[in-house]
C-alpha cells in the first residue's frame, strides 16, 4: 500500500498549482491540518501573504484536515478593523509623525476571536471569510460568497452576505457523521475505505469505521 505524504508541498507534481497548506505555512498564527490544500494557477505558495490578509494577531486562522480551497479564497483577519465609534474611521496613527504617538486610539477594536475552518470544508472560487467566522465540518461555501457569520456543520451557503441554502444531511445524519469523524481515522484505514468516504451512504461509512 502506497500512502500519500501530508508533508509534501505539491502532492500532484504535474500540477504545481495545488499546494498542501500544512508544509507551506510558516506563521505561528496559522494552523493547517493534514491534506488541506490551496489551488492557484499563479502561485499557491503565496497563500500566507496573498490570501490571509491583515493578520497581525493575536487571533489565529485554524484550518482543519482535508479542506479544499479554490483559487482566490481570502481570509480577512481582525487587523482589518477600524474604529467606528467616533466621527472618522481613518487610522491616523498608522501614518506616522506625531500622529504615530497616538496608537492608543487603535486599541480596543472589535474582536471576534479566531477564524476556524472545520474538517472536510470546500471553499469555492474567490470565497471571502470575514474575521472570527467559524465554518463547520463538511460545509461548502459557494464561489464568490462573503461569509460574515458562522456556517453549520454540513451546511451549504452562498451569496453576499452568505446565507444557508440547505444542509447536506439531516440533523440525525450530521450527528452520526460528526461522531464517525472519518478525518481522524488512521491514514491506512482512510486509504482502504475511500469508496465509502467519497461515495458511500452514512450507513456504509459507519460500517467502515474502525472498531475502537
Amino acid at each position: 500500500m502506497s500512502l500519500p505524504d501530508p508533508n509534501v508541498l505539491h502532492p500532484w507534481p504535474e500540477q504545481p498549482r495545488v499546494a498542501l497548506l500544512k508544509p507551506l505555512v510558516e506563521s505561528p498564527l496559522i494552523e493547517a491540518g493534514e491534506f488541506s490544500y490551496y489551488d492557484d494557477p499563479d502561485d499557491p505558495t503565496a497563500f500566507e501573504s496573498r490570501n490571509v490578509l491583515y493578520h497581525y494577531g493575536p487571533e489565529k486562522l485554524v484550518i482543519g484536515k482535508f479542506c479544499a480551497f479554490g483559487t482566490g479564497v481570502r481570509f480577512i483577519m481582525n487587523g482589518a478593523n477600524h474604529r467606528m465609534d467616533g466621527p472618522s474611521t481613518f487610522p491616523f496613527p498608522m501614518m506616522g509623525g506625531t500622529w504615530g504617538e497616538r496608537f492608543d486610539l487603535l486599541t480596543d477594536l472589535p474582536v471576534r476571536g479566531d477564524t476556524v475552518i472545520g474538517n472536510d470544508v470546500w471553499l469555492g472560487y474567490e470565497a471571502m471569510v470575514m474575521p472570527g467566522v467559524r465554518i463547520g465540518n463538511g460545509a461548502i461555501v459557494a464561489a464568490r460568497s462573503v461569509v460574515t457569520s458562522d456556517v453549520p456543520d454540513y451546511g451549504i451557503v452562498g451569496g453576499n452576505p452568505a446565507e444557508l441554502i440547505r444542509r447536506r444531511f439531516d440533523d440525525h445524519d450530521v450527528d452520526r457523521l460528526l461522531a464517525i469523524a472519518w478525518w481522524d481515522w488512521p491514514l491506512e484505514h482512510i486509504t482502504a475505505h475511500l469508496t465509502e468516504i467519497m461515495s458511500g451512504s452514512v450507513d456504509e461509512l459507519a460500517g467502515a469505521a474502525p472498531v475502537s
